[in-house]
């Protein structure tokens, strides 16, 4: 089993009618986190492998929100492939398609 997370940092800043990542950097600095443009809009557009609790500390204080309201984590359970006569029958939600071969007529 492995888990999946969504990022739901755009959505918040809508909900306080904050629409550009621009808008974010003076926020961001006024909490003493300083970060450039394209960084912010790379944590927006998004979600990051890596995150300071620096960072992450100042977004719930301009969002007024709990690390909870911006990551959520769901369970992902990986379907076995399984084998049936040398094929390969089902993959995760992808069914395989038996391929037919035809030979071109020799003339």
């Amino acid at each position: 089993m492995t888990r999946k997370f969504e990022w739901h940092l755009r959505r918040r800043l809508a909900e306080r009618d904050i629409f550009k990542t621009t808008d974010l950097v003076p926020l961001l600095a006024e909490q003493g986190v300083s970060l450039s443009r394209e960084q912010v809009y790379r944590l927006v557009t998004s979600p990051p492998q890596r995150l300071n609790m620096e960072v992450l500390d100042a977004l719930c204080l301009i969002l007024g929100c709990t690390p909870n309201d911006l990551i959520t984590f769901e369970d992902v359970t990986v379907k076995q492939t399984r084998v049936v006569g040398g094929t390969v029958t089902e993959l995760g939600a992808l069914r395989t398609v038996p391929a037919k071969l035809v030979r071109p007529d020799k003339q």
